[in-house]
């Protein structure tokens, strides 16, 4: 194989590489916009039924001694949740809270 051939197929391989981590990387966002409608789906039909989310003790009660930063570190902590989730999900737990769900 001379040198022509050699650099054509490494230029062809890294190419290919290049074409499938951009599917994979499409099919990731498609499938993170997926699961955040299906969530907004989820948020709407416990609404709708008054269906209040499952509350853990630990976020309840720095909820109740005013301390949201640690509610929302507890709460990541027991979720797994990304920042901006967990502090959506104690906001409306906070709600509820001020509602008496």
């Amino acid at each position: 194989m001379d040198p022509w051939e050699a650099t054509l197929l490494v230029i062809a391989a890294i190419g290919s590489i290049g074409i499938a981590a951009g599917a994979w990387s499409q099919e990731k966002r498609r499938s993170v916009t997926q699961l955040a409608a299906i969530q907004r789906k989820l948020d709407l039909i416990m609404d709708h039924l008054d269906i209040a989310e499952p509350v853990e003790p630990e976020v309840v009660r720095h909820l109740e001694g005013g301390r949201t930063i640690e509610a929302v570190r507890a709460y990541r902590k027991q979720t797994g949740t990304s920042l901006v989730e967990a502090k959506q999900a104690v906001d409306r737990i906070a709600d509820n809270l001020r509602r008496g769900r």
